[in-house]
């Protein structure tokens, strides 16, 4: 099992590499849950860490209905990404009705080739978590973050193990929302999930710093659960 950090800044990303995580997520904005980073911060993080480094794709806080505009920006970020030689991105998009955009997500799947594409937590705000997962399988998409349509993965826990059932082999279901030292044992047991995320905060009140010893107990317990 591996662990996923949602990194704010260089910092967070250097204390995750050293305490072992696999993945960087990385984004501006967390008030807003995340944007599209500078070129500046991927390079840079690019050139000092030896983990993957997934920059999220999202033009703007708000909703994930995007439109021609929106989708043309992403399309010059996504390029951008794979010139600076990133290996994956994380990104998402929906319909007014809140279903998956799958016309317009196999669209940003495509553009992002080969980098691998995760679908973040857009997928929390559809309607049917197990409908929405086929959509995204549809896609392309390799990975979905979600926390089972609920503010928190532990509240969220049964539809996780749902989904990670239902996706079988054919896209990996990863855990986020709430993730931390003292839950990530239990939701390793209940969701059987091989991948999670969290943002190894200790408080929002740190300047979205992430805790290099947080960041280590959860490695740890997905080493030996």
């Amino acid at each position: 099992m591996l662990l996923e950090v949602c990194a704010y800044n260089i910092h967070s990303c250097l204390a995750a590499n050293h305490a072992g995580a696999s993945r960087i997520e990385l984004c501006s904005d967390p008030d807003v849950g995340g944007t599209t980073p500078s070129y500046g911060l991927i390079q840079y993080a690019l050139e000092h860490l030896s983990i993957p480094v997934f920059p999220m794709i999202r033009t703007r806080g708000g909703n994930f209905v995007y439109d021609h505009h929106d989708l043309a920006i992403m399309k010059k970020d996504i390029l951008a990404c794979r010139t600076l030689g990133c290996t994956g991105i994380a990104t998402g998009i929906q319909l007014a009705d809140g279903s998956i955009d799958k016309h317009n997500l196999a669209r940003l799947v495509e553009w992002a080739y080969p980098m691998a594409v995760t679908c973040h937590k857009a997928f929390d705000r559809t309607p049917d978590a197990m409908q929405a997962l086929e959509d995204v399988i549809e896609t392309g998409c390799t990975r979905i973050l979600t926390s089972g349509l609920k503010p928190t993965a532990t509240e969220g826990t049964d539809t996780l193990a749902g989904l990670v059932r239902q996706a079988g082999s054919r896209i990996i279901i990863m855990p986020g929302g709430g993730v931390r030292s003292s839950n990530i044992g239990q939701l390793a047991a209940a969701t059987k999930a091989a991948e999670y995320h969290s943002s190894g905060l200790i408080s929002k009140s740190s300047d979205w710093l992430a805790d290099q010893n947080e960041i280590e107990l959860m490695v740890q317990t997905l080493k030996n659960p």
